[in-house]
């Protein structure tokens, strides 16, 4: 398949269980199936996080850039397996070598470029970086395991 695919919110929320204030990727582009993806994170000054983290200059949080490299990953896969998934959750599994490299604030738009590097059974693993036009926010390697809801 090509990198023309594009996922808008609505293809999103058919493919994850995340919902607002949770859902951290308002669209997926450059999706190559069980290779790569590049989820979009408009951040605007009404998140609920950003009301009391450094209220007077508000960044996004590490941790949830991480989330959107995370949520990413999980669009990838439940459109990469076509179905095989469905109503499945993807659990972190491990979080390895994340550095914080800039802050993200309000008015940024963050691309999260995932890849895909492998997987065994249900247990996939990933590379992640996050960028705001030419300055790298974050880079993550992380796994994740699909399961059962509840489980």
């Amino acid at each position: 398949m090509n990198q023309d695919v594009i996922l808008d919110h609505n293809a999103i929320i058919k493919l994850i269980p995340h919902r607002f204030p949770f859902l951290m990727v308002d669209k997926v582009r450059g999706l190559v199936p069980w290779e790569q993806a590049i989820g979009i994170k408009a951040i605007t000054a009404t998140e609920p996080h950003l009301v009391g983290h450094f209220p007077d200059y508000p960044i996004m949080p590490g941790v949830l850039i991480i989330e959107a490299m995370a949520q990413t990953a999980s669009v990838l896969i439940a459109y990469s397996s076509e179905g095989q998934f469905e109503g499945k959750h993807v659990y972190f599994t491990s979080i390895d070598k994340a550095r914080f490299r800039a802050p993200a604030h309000p008015g940024d738009v963050l691309e999260c470029h995932v890849k895909y590097v492998s997987n065994k059974d249900t247990f996939y693993k990933f590379e992640g970086v996050a960028t705001h036009g030419a300055v790298k926010v974050a880079t993550a390697s992380f796994s994740a395991m699909i399961v059962e809801p509840g489980r």
